[in-house]
C-alpha cells in the first residue's frame, strides 16, 4: 500500500479517536511502522504483516488508550516491538518512558527504533517484569498476562497514586475477581479502534486506598 494511503488511513483514525497529535507525529508513527516492517522480515517481531493492518492493529490500537495515560513516568511491560509504548511516546512526548521486554531480539529493535526516531526520554531494557526497579505514574500492558499475574509480577512498580492500564480483547469479567488485595479496578472501558471489528477493552486499575 502506498505511503500516502497509509497516512490517510492513520490521519482518519486519529481524527476518529478525537486526538490532536503534535506536529510531525503522524510521520514518526509511519516511520516506526516502516522500521518494524523492515526488521520483521528477519526478526519476526509481529505476526501482523499487512501495512494497513499494522496501522490499525498496532498504531491506532495503541493510540486508543492515550486519553487515559497520565503522569510524568510510564513503564510499558511486555512491550514486544514497542506496543503501546512507542506510539504513546510519539503521540504525547515529554514523559519518561521505559519499554520492558525479556526478548533480546525485540529489545535490540526497540533500541534501534529509539535511536532512529530520536525518541527523547525513552529507554528499552531487557528484563523480566519482576526485576524492574522503581515506580511509575502509569503502567501499560497489552495482551501481556492475566490481571492477577500482571499485578503479582509488577504491582510494586505502580506509584501510590499511579494508574495501571491493562489492554484486553474481550471484556475480562472472569479476571476481575482475581485482582489481588491492595489494588482496585477503577473502570473498564470498551474501546472503539477505527477499522477494527474485534473487541477491545481497557481495564484501569489503581492502588486500593480503602
Amino acid at each position: 500500500m502506498p505511503t500516502t494511503a497509509l497516512q490517510d488511513q492513520l490521519e482518519r483514525g486519529v481524527a476518529a479517536l478525537g486526538l490532536a497529535l503534535p506536529a510531525g507525529a503522524v510521520q514518526r508513527l509511519l516511520d516506526y511502522r516502516a522500521l518494524l516492517e523492515r526488521w520483521n522480515a528477519a526478526y519476526n517481531l509481529t505476526a501482523v504483516r499487512d501495512p494497513a493492518e499494522q496501522v490499525t492493529r498496532h498504531l491506532l490500537d495503541s493510540l486508543a488508550i492515550l486519553p487515559y495515560v497520565q503522569g510524568d513516568t510510564l513503564a510499558d511491560l511486555g512491550t514486544g516491538p514497542g506496543l503501546p509504548g512507542i506510539p504513546l511516546a510519539i503521540a504525547a512526548p515529554g514523559r519518561q518512558v521505559l519499554l520492558v521486554d525479556s526478548n533480546g531480539k525485540k529489545v535490540r529493535f526497540l533500541r534501534e527504533a529509539i535511536r532512529a526516531l530520536k525518541l527523547e526520554g525513552v529507554q528499552a531494557v531487557q528484563s523480566r517484569v519482576e526485576d524492574v526497579p522503581g515506580q511509575f505514574d502509569c503502567i501499560t500492558a497489552r495482551a501481556f498476562a492475566s490481571l492477577a499475574d500482571m499485578l503479582a509480577w509488577g504491582g510494586r512498580l505502580l506509584a501510590p497514586r499511579g494508574v495501571w492500564l491493562a489492554m484486553k480483547g474481550q471484556a475480562p469479567d472472569e479476571e476481575l475477581p482475581g485482582v489481588p488485595a491492595g489494588f482496585a479496578v477503577r473502570a473498564v472501558h470498551a474501546l472503539a479502534v477505527p477499522g477494527l471489528a474485534a473487541r477491545r477493552h481497557l481495564v484501569v486499575l489503581g492502588r486500593d486506598t480503602a
